[in-house]
């Protein structure tokens, strides 16, 4: 079995209770993006509970952060939650896989684990291409990227308009 990572993706948080539903939005929107529609209200559920036992944990006075984490690895989707507090591993759906360990001291992670559908492999997850292409105005030649010639006189009034004065002459 290869369980090379092969995608992640995570966000940091500030541990207050908007974390719950930033985590959860997070990991949907990582989902649809690998297009793994199909786990996302299982995979949303699970990471609701995961940053639902974090920021419960966390100090309203000092939250401290957390790192939200979304990772494809060998037959596996792994969610994780990263901190800087000890925390027990939360109640899960039936037949997900859970934990919770310190990764150094100070640092510390909540996590679980969901099959991929169907024996589906993280190496066999379509994921996005994110390439930087020119729009189509530029790409046509339009000239939008050529510097602007702005009138002196136009430039005055926005000068004179942003310090206040109704009149140019006050200067």
């Amino acid at each position: 079995m290869n369980d090379r990572t092969e995608q992640v993706d995570d966000l940091h948080l500030v541990a207050l209770p908007s974390a719950i539903g930033c985590t959860e939005m997070f990991v949907r929107f990582a989902l649809t993006e690998w297009a793994l529609r199909g786990m996302r209200d299982v995979a949303a559920q699970v990471a609701r509970a995961l940053a639902g036992i974090v920021v419960s944990t966390a100090d309203p006075a000092k939250p401290g952060m957390i790192t939200a984490r979304v990772r494809l690895s060998g037959g596996d989707l792994i969610i994780e939650i990263e901190t800087a507090r000890p925390v027990p591993p939360p109640q899960t759906p039936q037949g997900v896989r859970t934990g919770a360990m310190e990764l150094e001291p100070g640092r510390h992670v909540v996590w679980c684990t969901l099959p991929l559908p169907g024996g589906m492999n993280a190496a066999a997850v379509p994921l996005p291409r994110r390439q930087r292409r020119p729009s189509e105005l530029t790409a046509q030649g339009t000239g939008l990227d050529d510097p602007m010639t702005m009138d002196p006189e136009v430039m005055q009034r926005i000068l004179y308009g942003l310090n206040g004065t109704q009149d140019r002459r006050d200067h």
